[in-house]
């Protein structure tokens, strides 16, 4: 790693008769954040180029002092850097937080915004330690929901809690905590929920159920045909379907969720779900679909539908899953259809559909029941001969 070996205060002439004082980095350093390097910074302070009175030389002095203490302390922090004397623990936590998530999923702001309200908005490297990090820990468990006051539920409460642990992992690697917190953490243990899903004759039912709004009734239908979330569904662009050699349609995108590739391939039906009344050729497919709209636009809509299911958006990714399995889809496909990166994710979606299980469940009964039967028939033909 290259390190700054000198730092020295320069000086550039602007308009008016004044100078601005700024820093010179020889070499330049890198940026653990942006990764980019930094060879000068700007100071803000300025002085006269000719003073010509006591009171400028007295001013140019003073300017010319206070450059000098704030090349003293940069230059301190270069010195800590390079001897792992670890000064940047100095640092705004709450900022490289913030300059951490921009680059993560969703849930990653919203773990920064519960810190940020418990920690009161203001908080250094320096304090960061088991004994905060635990408080925080019991905090999340009370916490709110930020979108709509209610309280969180435990598994959420579990991945807000496990996102914040990873991001303490992040700021130790990168040496803006001293110690690895995580090792001496609990996890918070997550509780088996089951997913609700649509069974075929419930989604032939909505689907038969009008909706006040259409694009809503598409992206629903269109998420059950491919098991999209919302959120990707919510991003997709004509430009994403592309077509097979044999005139079939895929989608390709990047997920919103994992920021990975994926490519899955869509019906005819489903095409055509989303292709009727088609205006544009590039631009979203669902356009005028927003969030808003899966909260009580879509519970109306399932009322109408004489639907009592909990029923979320992301249920209709379920109900993809659960029907594909049960109609004899093989896990690991579905796995590759839902992105999933283990196997695992998929059997928890849609273990109650797996065809096998139900083969198994009457395998018994059917061998007792056939018996039973045979023998009655047998009874029947021995007393007719008699």
């Amino acid at each position: 790693m290259q390190y700054c070996k000198t730092i020295k205060v320069r000086a550039r002439a602007i308009k008016g008769g004044m100078m601005s004082l700024y820093l010179d980095y020889y070499p330049g350093y890198r940026d653990n954040v942006t990764m980019k390097t930094i060879r000068h910074e700007s100071l803000g302070i300025y002085i006269y180029e000719n003073p010509q009175t006591r009171h400028d030389k007295e001013y140019n002095k003073a300017m010319k002092e206070k450059a000098e203490a704030i090349r003293c302390r940069r230059f301190e922090s270069a010195v800590n850097g390079r001897y792992d004397f670890f000064d940047k623990y100095n640092g705004d936590f709450l900022d490289y937080f913030n300059q951490v998530l921009q680059n993560k999923d969703p849930k990653w702001k919203f773990v920064y915004e519960h810190f940020y309200q418990f920690i009161g908005g203001r908080c250094r490297c320096e304090e960061v330690d088991i004994d905060l990090c635990n408080k925080f820990r019991d905090y999340l468990m009370t916490a709110k929901n930020l979108r709509n006051g209610k309280p969180m539920a435990i598994n959420s409460v579990a991945g807000y809690w496990s996102t914040f642990r990873a991001f303490l992992n992040i700021a130790y690697r990168n040496k803006i905590i001293r110690t690895d917190i995580n090792d001496f953490l609990d996890k918070i243990k997550t509780v088996p929920v089951h997913k609700q899903s649509l069974s075929l004759k419930e989604l032939r039912k909505l689907y038969q159920t009008p909706c006040d709004i259409d694009v809503l009734k598409k992206a629903s239908i269109f998420a059950c045909l491919t098991g999209m979330r919302r959120s990707d569904i919510i991003n997709l662009r004509w430009e994403d379907i592309k077509e097979y050699s044999d005139g079939g349609k895929y989608v390709e995108f990047y997920a919103q969720k994992t920021k990975a590739r994926n490519i899955i391939p869509i019906s005819k039906e489903a095409y055509e779900l989303i292709s009727d009344g088609r205006r544009r050729i590039t631009g979203p497919v669902f356009e005028g679909f927003e969030i808003d709209m899966a909260q009580k636009p879509l519970k109306a809509w399932l009322k109408k539908a004489g639907i009592k299911k909990r029923i979320t958006f992301h249920s209709f990714r379920h109900t993809f899953a659960s029907l594909q399995v049960e109609l004899g889809t093989d896990l690991y496909t579905v796995q590759q259809l839902l992105a999933h990166r283990s196997v695992t994710t998929t059997q928890i979606y849609a273990c109650h559909a797996d065809p096998k299980r139900r083969e198994a469940a009457s395998r018994i009964s059917s061998a007792l029941l056939d018996d039973d039967k045979k023998g009655k028939k047998t009874r029947k033909r021995t007393k007719r001969s008699v």
